[in-house]
């Protein structure tokens, strides 16, 4: 196997783990984010509905022309996240990294989502 490829299922094993424990309800839901090389995502989620209440990524129409995939924009993505949630309602999330370490843009985008008024 390839260290590529070791990596994903560490990422997917730590992904499992960390799902078994955190499920979004009407009352606390579920801030999922995913990561990609040149993008960056974020839902709030309520698991029993099984549907989105909010959600904001890098590739918003705010984003033009700027940079989508570093720290500022993951601080924005938090920013516009929390502004949306608070307009659905949503005070309180779990947040749920997806097997990601809380580190660099991960880390910018959940202090944004704080500041911006969601608590977890």
């Amino acid at each position: 196997m390839s260290r590529t490829s070791d990596r994903v299922l560490r990422r997917q094993r730590r992904r499992r783990g960390m799902r078994k424990r955190i499920f979004g309800t009407p009352d606390r839901p579920r801030l999922s984010i995913y990561r990609s090389l040149r993008y960056l995502y974020a839902q709030v989620i309520d698991d029993v509905a099984g549907r989105t209440i909010a959600a904001a990524s890098s590739r918003d129409a705010e984003f033009k022309g700027e940079s989508t995939g570093d720290i500022k924009a993951a601080k924005t993505v938090g920013t516009l996240l929390a502004q949306r949630a608070g307009q659905a309602g949503v005070k309180q999330v779990q947040f749920d990294r997806n097997g990601l370490r809380y580190h660099g843009r991960v880390k910018a985008l959940a202090d944004a989502a704080r500041e911006g008024g969601l608590q977890f």
